[in-house]
């Protein structure tokens, strides 16, 4: 048994999260969820939406499962219908869709990989033809391959972690932009790692960087049409990424090394999301969020 730090906020199955976790380690990214021990946290059973994002429609990138799934869940208890953009994790991508479907929400699964700039005008093109409009885009798409130097980093992992992570946020907002009304809103994932870096993830940390400029910048480009763009930037959260890029021993006791001494969970930075992409946030644009376990970073 893994030591769990407490989560007083419930009576149910959030009551626990893990402190450490057991060595494990998959051989491909983007991971499986289903495959993880424990599994990640998704859904706050004592969270209750009160209709913020009622008649929305969100894409979210990299939705079946991790953060996307949170976001998934919690926008489906607020009233939104989701597109879920993954690559080939078929089973994560289901079991999202059915937590979506009991929350009352419809979702519309679409895989393929968001390197091909054809993809980001297809997921819009069926968004469209379902739904009937885009109001929130979610970016939130991301490989790692840490390495203990740069002169590891070959020109193909260069370019696989540019393309994965970078690219696509161009390619859907160029594809979802056209679609989008005043009082839409785009949310991109950063990290913690943008503004602390990681010795092992040079490259990772550099297109994290990236995609806070990309959030400011975009963010003035569209506040005359009445769109905000913002940033959620989490610090250590368990996911798929972790168990598929770091070593078992280091999965062991990933996120310890913050001040609450643990990693986040998804359902965790969920909110966040929730908020950004509401009227909550109204007067909010060109920022980041920091959801990080109290990790002191300047924005």
């Amino acid at each position: 048994m893994y030591p769990t730090y407490p989560y007083y906020g419930s009576q149910t199955k959030c009551e626990e999260t893990p402190i450490t976790f057991p060595p494990q380690q998959q051989e491909r990214q983007p991971g499986f969820e289903y495959m993880m021990s424990p599994r990640p946290i998704y859904d706050n059973p004592d969270y209750v939406g009160s209709g913020k994002l009622r008649d929305k429609v969100a894409i979210i990138t990299g939705g079946d499962s991790g953060i996307g799934r949170a976001v998934a869940v919690a926008f489906a208890k607020e009233g939104a219908d989701v597109v879920i953009s993954y690559l080939d994790e078929h089973t994560d991508a289901e079991e999202t869709s059915q937590a979506v479907a009991r929350y009352g929400g419809r979702c519309l699964l679409i895989p393929g990989d968001l390197r091909d700039e054809a993809l980001s005008g297809e997921i819009v093109r069926q968004t469209v033809q379902t739904f009937g409009k885009v109001d929130i885009l979610i970016l939130n798409q991301a490989v790692q391959f840490p390495q203990t130097s740069i002169l590891d980093i070959s020109t193909e992992q260069l370019l696989d972690t540019y393309e994965t992570n970078v690219y696509p946020f161009f390619f859907l907002t160029k594809a979802a932009l056209p679609h989008m009304r005043s009082g839409s809103a785009i949310i991109c994932t950063t990290s913690v790692t943008a503004y602390e870096g990681h010795k092992e993830l040079l490259d990772y940390s550099s297109t994290k960087g990236a995609i806070v400029s990309f959030t400011r910048s975009l963010s003035l480009q569209l506040v005359d049409k009445g769109i905000r763009v913002n940033g959620v930037a989490p610090g250590p959260i368990w996911t798929p990424l972790i168990v598929s890029s770091f070593t078992a021993e280091q999965v062991k006791t990933f996120g310890t090394e913050v001040p609450m001494k643990r990693a986040g969970q998804p359902f965790e930075l969920a909110p966040t999301y929730v908020y950004l992409a509401s009227d909550d946030s109204r007067y909010v644009s060109g920022q980041v969020l920091h959801v990080n376990g109290g990790v002191m970073t300047e924005s």
